[in-house]
């Protein structure tokens, strides 16, 4: 990592480290503490900050709104957990286990607020702009999460339905991130557009690369143990691509997999992924992230400017994509 890309982390850290909520009443305030404390690599503050480094623009001018980008996605994260009854985030109970619903739900609408708070730190002169984006990227994401919730009850979703759910729910932040940044440092329209595609695609690549991992990937390595997606029935790219491709036979041991409760964790994961592999999809899925990754380069090869203005964002989408950030 380079050291540009370790001293932006380690202000935005600061920075939000410097967020002190010694307000009343405390039960409303610490899980805000607790959330924005519990890890996370910033990425998207971090991509902001890159942006606005590429194009001259000044730091401190973005650094404000980077953060409220992240305050709102750790806010999406916290009623995530609530929707998922998810008992752990990053390794340590959710605020929804840690308190309870309420309190998630009502510490979730705090740091929404903060969120627009520094969203409109950004200088005045670009205030209505990057607002408005961030309001378009809030209903996206919105949209995104419902799409995924739908889907679970629905018996078939196409590919291209899932590509949009993903670009909706996980992409759209990080390329509102990188335009945000863009628009800040004063780049032109098309190059702020190209970075705001650039980011659309990369986060797309990052949910498939999620998806491969999640049923191919090394235990130790992803950090998590494999073969939740299936356990959950999530409609995930491999999901959606096995049932399109099946043979008969695959098609019934897929329905049984995922329909029948006899079958233990172990056994439904081993009959779905030997499906998986007879498919190919483990090489199917990585193809189809790569394409979308090179989709990501193409719109910043678009942006004229010296290949060393964007190395920092490349490694950073690179080790984003290969888990090593």
């Amino acid at each position: 990592m380079s050291s540009k890309i370790k001293e932006y982390t380690r202000q935005i850290n600061q920075y939000i480290d410097d967020i002190k909520l010694v307000k009343q009443p405390q039960e409303l305030y610490l899980p805000v503490d607790y959330c924005l404390s519990n890890g996370g690599k910033r990425v998207r503050p971090l991509m902001a900050l890159l942006a606005c480094d590429m194009f001259d623009g000044n730091i401190s001018d973005v650094i404000g709104p980077a953060v409220g980008m992240e305050i709102f996605h750790n806010f999406t994260l916290m009623h995530d957990d609530i929707m998922d009854q998810a008992p752990l985030r990053r390794g340590k109970p959710s605020v929804y286990k840690k308190w309870n619903a309420n309190t998630a739900i009502l510490s979730g609408d705090v740091m929404f607020a903060m969120a627009i708070q520094h969203i409109a730190m950004c200088p005045e002169k670009h205030l209505k702009t990057i607002l408005d984006l961030f309001n378009k990227t809030v209903i996206e994401v919105c949209e995104g999460q419902q799409f995924d919730m739908t889907f679970e009850s629905l018996d078939k979703v196409t590919e291209e339905e899932y590509i949009n759910m993903i670009r909706l729910k996980t992409a759209v932040l990080p390329a509102a991130c990188l335009k945000t940044g863009a628009i800040i440092a004063g780049a032109s329209s098309h190059e702020a557009k190209q970075l705001y595609r650039f980011g659309e695609s990369v986060g797309i690549a990052f949910q498939i690369m999620d998806d491969w991992l999640d049923i191919f990937g090394d235990e130790e390595s992803f950090g998590k143990k494999t073969g939740g997606d299936i356990i959950a029935n999530k409609k995930t790219w491999l999901y959606i691509k096995a049932f399109e491709m099946a043979d008969e036979t695959q098609l019934r041991d897929l329905r049984n997999a995922f329909t029948n409760r006899i079958y233990n964790p172990e056994e439904k994961i081993s009959i779905v992924k030997n499906v998986y592999l007879k498919l190919k999809l483990d090489q199917l899925a990585l193809k189809k992230m790569e394409e979308f990754n090179k989709k990501a380069y193409g719109h910043l090869n678009k942006i004229e400017l010296p290949e060393e203005k964007k190395k920092d964002l490349k490694t950073l989408a690179e080790k984003l994509i290969d888990r090593k950030i």
